[in-house]
């Protein structure tokens, strides 16, 4: 199976990748864009993505370049600080980071977030990825509407794992690395998508979005 070709999304050439998508069909118009605007509040709250899948144990927190939990709009240049189960890698405090790289929503009613493994912005003055992931890894995060249907994906590239982080953080790297290749992350990736599209939830949206 060959990764999608989607707009925006880098090309595949190395390592592992998933596609993984939700869809909903809203037949109503009026319903329709009352609930793509209530998917672009959950899509920017990724303070509070854990809450839209349950079965998750990963948790996801904004923050600024300084490594500050922040609760606003994501902004090129920012982290979001990911816990996930198990051990931490010591580079990032336990944590593993990205960097949010692209922003776009240059195309009507498609807003797409692109994050990449980084540094742990507290430490000014390191260089290494704090990440299980090498750098060359993107994750590709997109909402849409076309005609009546919405859409969430995460499209996951050039996964592969990050081995420039001392000998321990390697054996966990590699270790987490193969459980994506082996599909474990992608339903990680599927609670999300189908929790962010599931309108059925009753989670108080944060109006400042």
């Amino acid at each position: 199976m060959k990764p999608k070709n989607i707009l925006g999304v880098p090309q595949h050439f190395k390592g592992s990748f998933h596609d993984t998508e939700s869809f909903v069909e809203v037949r109503n118009s009026k319903e329709l864009d009352l609930k793509y605007d209530a998917l672009k509040q959950r899509f920017f709250s990724i303070n509070h993505w854990r809450k839209y899948c349950n079965e998750s144990s990963a948790d996801f927190k904004l923050c600024n370049s300084s490594g500050i939990i922040v609760d606003r709009l994501p902004q090129i240049g920012d982290y979001i600080r990911i816990d996930i189960p198990g051990p931490g890698g010591k580079e990032g405090r336990s944590y593993d980071w990205v960097q949010i790289v692209m922003i776009d929503t240059n195309i009507p009613d498609r807003i797409m977030i692109q994050c990449r493994p980084s540094k742990d912005p507290v430490k000014e003055n390191s260089r290494k990825i704090a990440h299980f992931y090498s750098n060359a890894a993107t994750s590709t995060f997109v909402i849409s509407k076309q005609g009546n249907i919405l859409k969430a994906g995460i499209y996951g590239r050039n996964e592969y794992p990050n081995l420039k982080s001392g000998y321990l953080n390697c054996i966990r790297n590699i270790a987490i690395a193969i459980g994506g290749m082996l599909g474990f992350s992608k339903i990680q990736w599927k609670c999300l998508t189908d929790g962010l599209t599931d309108f059925k939830m009753n989670f108080i949206q944060n109006t400042d979005f």
